[in-house]
């Protein structure tokens, strides 16, 4: 039996005064509170739990796509061994879900729900409550040239080129805080998307931030399992309306999670998907 909810989403509203947004990575160790220039814009929505038809949601129509496919990494406490370990497996994975011929994970991101803890370093990365998507076209270009050699690039960007998320949860079923996903077939990609710049303490990167439309539909699976997982399209270089460009996302609180419930715990490996 599906369990649908209602939870506030955390959208995005441009500045007033016209400037550029930009959120820092890292939030303020002292307040603990993000900086940034902008300000959410809360609204309450349903999210539709999709377990027991989650195959009508792909990655070519919504966006996104759930699979299940026991991990043999599992402890995922030590980025050497994550690397070594359950990179080359999420690799195949990868490729055997969306048919590519080649592969690169560049970036992985291990949350843990920590109360009271601020967000302010790779070691302390909390569920994120904001409706983003991670990469815009820009960024998503500039993370080929970024992390492969420069004279493989141009000649991989003339081919079919995504930039895919894979994520599932750690040690324990995400009743706490899980994750939702925005149909892509309910964006409207002209008017809903602010790009923002994201502040590394060593570089720029870009992301999407969402405005709110009322016609987003969103999305969950109730309580996925360390054995569950789902595939996140940041970006894809066919622009043609034939398929989803990318999927938003965000955490969210759900109000019915029972009290007690194990904190979030979750990874994320973020890959450059090539196709000849």
């Amino acid at each position: 039996m599906a369990s649908d909810t209602i939870s506030t989403l955390n959208y995005y509203l441009a500045p007033l005064d016209g400037s550029r947004p930009f959120i820092s990575i890292n939030a303020d160790s002292i307040t603990g509170k993000p900086v940034r220039n902008w300000v959410e814009d809360k609204n309450e929505l349903q999210i539709e739990d999709v377990r027991g038809k989650a195959e009508l949601y792909k990655l070519d129509n919504a966006g996104f796509q759930y699979g299940r496919e026991v991990a043999k990494h599992t402890s995922f406490l030590n980025d050497d061994e994550i690397e070594r370990e359950y990179y080359p497996e999420s690799i195949d994975l990868i490729k055997r879900v969306t048919g590519a011929t080649s592969v690169v994970i560049f970036d992985h991101t291990v949350r843990r729900r920590l109360l009271g803890e601020p967000d302010d370093s790779p070691q302390k990365r909390q569920p994120a409550p904001l409706v983003h998507v991670d990469q815009t076209t820009s960024s998503s270009i500039a993370c080929v040239y970024r992390h492969l050699p420069p004279t493989e690039a141009p000649s991989l960007l003339r081919g079919r080129f995504q930039i895919i998320n894979i994520w599932r949860p750690i040690s324990h079923a995400a009743v706490d805080w899980p994750l939702a996903l925005c149909d892509f077939r309910s964006v409207d990609v002209k008017k809903d998307l602010l790009p923002v710049a994201l502040i590394y303490p060593d570089r720029e990167g870009e992301t999407f931030g969402v405005k709110y439309n009322p016609n987003h539909q969103w999305k969950y699976m109730k309580a996925m399992t360390p054995e569950e997982f789902v595939l996140i399209k940041c970006f894809d270089s066919i622009q043609d309306g034939s398929v989803a460009r990318f999927t938003p996302h965000t955490a969210f609180q759900d109000p019915n999670t029972p009290e007690g419930t194990p904190l979030r715990e979750s990874i994320e490996l973020r890959a450059l998907v090539f196709y000849d």
